[in-house]
């Protein structure tokens, strides 16, 4: 099946489940506004530091998929693929996952895995050997290993459109002071997210302080973040929610799109003091077959946070 693919001592806290940015209260003190490059350095700044930290904790996820409708007909189309078999076996999806943020490969790069324990109220019954293969076999290439995490967090989607850019955080390694160059930026009213109002039905419990700015960014450099199954470039664009004056990223935005499939993303991070960064407690998805006519829609929450560590010698350990 081809995918949409780019080719990302023990606390526990509470679940957050409202899809709300937080809000932001603005200084005693009028200062002048910085520039955008500026608010785009810190952004790069908080996001490098956000990588690090949030390397060791993990999340728990619970990700509901629904297919609203399904496709006419089965149409190739790279990375965006219809597929009507996936479709017709099964509309409604429900998945207990851990989210890791995990380093792979030789260039350390940053994924974020989905460690998938039950699918529908079943556990995972592979899951202790899915683990040893991803992380622990030396065997592995960098590049093998970087594919295998991907896929193995998109293994239990549903719907017609294969994908496997849905984990909440990829859309931040867009501000990676190394990445900034690859897309053109600028400020924009437009505030409120593409899947809030419809998909939730209350646009009121999204709020945003008027001291966030909503910054548009749209990929204009060849060998984009994301490609499709043939290796050509898929251009992506969105917004990003930024605190100007700490580069803090409230929310993210990501759309990417060919003449066939049309995919968006967006995910609502809130401060939980007690780890010191913005965390993703909530992520949309809209997934639209342009010709075929089918729909997927899906939402992930995120909550129980604590932390993690790999014991590469011996076994892969999330402290319960």
């Amino acid at each position: 099946m081809r995918a949409l693919c780019f080719c990302a001592g023990f606390r526990t806290f509470p679940a957050a489940t409202a899809f709300a940015a937080i809000v932001t209260t603005a200084t005693a003190t009028a200062q002048p506004d910085p520039t955008l490059d500026v608010v785009l350095g810190r952004a790069g700044v908080y996001v490098t530091e956000f990588q690090r930290q949030f390397s060791g904790i993990v999340a728990e996820e619970r990700y509901v998929q629904d297919v609203k409708a399904v496709g006419s007909r089965c149409v190739a189309a790279g990375y965006l693929t219809l597929n009507c078999t996936n479709a017709a076996n099964q509309v409604h999806s429900e998945l207990r996952s851990d989210l890791l943020l995990v380093k792979a490969g030789a260039a350390a790069e940053w994924l974020q895995y989905r460690d998938v324990f039950e699918v529908n109220g079943q556990p995972v019954r592979d899951r202790t050997e899915r683990l040893t293969r991803l992380f622990l076999d030396p065997s592995a290439s960098s590049v093998g290993q970087i594919a295998r995490i991907r896929n193995e967090s998109a293994r239990y989607n549903i719907g017609d459109v294969a994908r496997n850019l849905n984990v909440p955080t990829f859309a931040l390694t867009f501000l990676i002071p190394a990445n900034q160059p690859r897309f053109k930026f600028k400020r924009t009213k437009e505030r409120m997210p593409a899947t809030v109002g419809p998909l939730s039905g209350a646009e009121g419990a999204f709020h945003v302080s008027t001291d966030v700015w909503v910054v548009q960014y749209e990929e204009v450099r060849r060998g984009t973040m994301i490609h499709t199954d043939h290796n050509k470039d898929l251009p992506s664009r969105g917004r990003f929610w930024i605190e100007p004056s700490s580069g803090r990223v409230l929310m993210t935005e990501l759309v990417a799109e060919n003449h066939e499939v049309r995919a968006t993303l967006d995910v609502s991070y809130q401060s939980e003091p007690l780890v010191g960064l913005l965390v993703p407690i909530e992520m949309r998805e809209w997934y639209d077959g342009r010709r075929s006519g089918s729909r997927i829609e899906a939402v992930a929450t995120y909550g129980r946070f604590r932390q993690f560590q790999v014991n590469v010698d011996e076994k892969f350990l999330i402290k319960q």
